[in-house]
């Protein structure tokens, strides 16, 4: 019977002092990116709690014209802020557009340019927009006739805006503002009814 035997030839190889460095360079960097990781996202958790925002803060009803052919048209003036409550960054805003509608019907457009705000502050905008005259079906006509005769008008108001933050060598941080809310107003003579309507962060 026939024993098996292990037979080595030549000499074992050694591992090349370049590819132990090369391991340890890989190492190093890696340990660097996810410490780097870290400081970013804790970073991020500390000023996170005091993101910015936009909010109406004031409104009027302008005016309010309605026929009897069902042709409604309105001017308002809505005052939103941009508030950045942030002490360690600035913010930038853009693409900032809100839609003003009536039972589903858009009465209005509100945008407004790029624009940044600073630390521990806010910037205020004063949107005063004009719809073109707006045709109603019989439902929504019925729909302002009884808005006309309690005194109490609601409208829509939807949009967002794109925030952005740089905090040092942290790099930069954005999110989206969605701005979604009604805004009440008596017709008679224009006065805002405040609620709460304040973006939430996405």
């Amino acid at each position: 019977m026939l024993s098996k035997s292990k037979f080595t030839t030549g000499q074992e190889r050694r591992t090349h002092p370049l590819l132990w460095c090369a391991a340890i360079i890989c190492t190093i960097l890696t340990i660097a990116v996810i410490i780097a990781g870290i400081v970013t996202f804790v970073g991020y958790l500390v000023i996170h709690p005091r993101v910015p925002y936009v909010s109406v803060i004031d409104a009027h009803l302008d005016q309010m014209q309605f026929d009897y052919a069902g042709i409604l048209e309105i001017q308002v003036t809505i005052v939103i802020r941009a508030q950045n409550g942030n002490g360690k960054a600035h913010a930038s805003f853009s693409r900032s557009g809100y839609t003003l509608s009536f039972n589903g019907e858009d009465v209005a457009r509100l945008v407004a340019p790029p624009f940044e705000v600073s630390k521990n502050s806010s910037v205020n905008f004063n949107y005063v927009v004009q719809s073109s005259p707006i045709p109603l079906d019989p439902e929504q006509s019925e729909d302002v006739d009884m808005a006309l005769k309690r005194d109490l008008i609601t409208f829509d108001l939807k949009g967002s805006a794109r925030v952005r933050w740089r905090v040092g060598r942290l790099g930069s941080t954005s999110f989206l503002c969605r701005l979604a809310c009604q805004l009440r107003f008596h017709p008679l003579n224009g006065t805002y009814i405040p609620s709460r309507c304040t973006s939430k962060a996405k």
